[in-house]
């Protein structure tokens, strides 16, 4: 059915209640496995988020691909919607950055008032770090090669383009927990251990995410669901995956390089 309306009226779903009990019942979860090391409540909120997720993209995939809800209109709320949502992640990655040079430049007696701190040997930026850039810079050039291929109904190219660029992002995936087990310092090694693990331990899972935006979008692409005028899906995900490079060029010259 198509709309005569421009407006993005939200049929009831359950699927908003459902994340919020998962996210609670993952964060007790996280808390308990923390203090008791039982992970159970953990395992099933991430079950339910999984099931949750994968419920409520169907819905939408549905509604803009089959129902023809997705006006317009619907389109532009959606794309400001995305870049709202952008936003909210450069802040977040802005508060890790924040704690690495309030620490990085005027460093504590406790540090040995030397950066890194005395007794951590930083990883070498131009070993992995450095492939793991190149990766994920050849990633952006392979997303925006399938967008332009999209655009130009090449949908053979399209196809090979963001293939490639899923298993780039696997690739970059791959090489940092490499990286992660074959560390000379660990997450407790003071606040350079600190900020260097949560900083790029949560790029490594905007990466996960934002390769599972890419192959839903392939798994879209091979099924037909994108034409050249109707692509928000992909676009969206394609602006994903620049930020997640920009944020790696951050944190590869700020922590990996000048940091070390």
């Amino acid at each position: 059915m198509t709309h005569n309306h421009p407006y993005h009226l939200v049929d009831q779903s359950p699927w908003p209640l459902t994340g919020a009990i998962s996210a609670l019942m993952m964060t007790s979860g996280l808390i308990l496995w923390f203090h008791t090391s039982n992970n159970n409540l953990l395992l099933i909120g991430g079950l339910l988020l999984i099931l949750t997720i994968t419920l409520w993209w169907r819905d939408v995939i549905r509604e803009a691909t089959f129902q023809g809800s997705h006006t317009s209109q619907v389109e532009a709320g959606l794309r400001y919607g995305m870049i709202l949502f952008i936003t909210s992640e450069v802040c977040f990655f802005f508060a890790f950055f924040w704690a690495f040079f309030h620490s990085s430049l005027a460093p504590t007696a406790e540090l040995g008032v030397s950066w890194p701190p005395t007794g951590i040997n930083p990883i070498n930026p131009f070993l992995v770090p450095l492939l793991n850039t190149a990766v994920l810079l050849s990633s952006g050039v392979t997303v925006t090669w399938a967008h332009h291929s999209i655009l130009s109904n090449n949908r053979n190219e399209a196809i090979q383009s963001l293939l490639l660029t899923v298993l780039l992002g696997l690739y970059f995936t791959a090489l940092q927990a490499w990286e992660y087990i074959d560390s000379p310092f660990t997450i407790a090694d003071s606040v350079y251990g600190s900020t260097f693990f949560v900083a790029t331990g949560f790029h490594g899972f905007h990466v996960l995410i934002g390769t599972t935006f890419l192959f839903i979008c392939l798994s879209r692409l091979t099924t037909f669901h994108f034409s050249n005028n109707h692509h928000f899906g992909f676009e969206a995900a394609a602006w994903y995956w620049h930020f997640v490079d920009v944020v790696w060029l951050f944190l590869y010259i700020c922590i990996y390089w000048w940091g070390s």
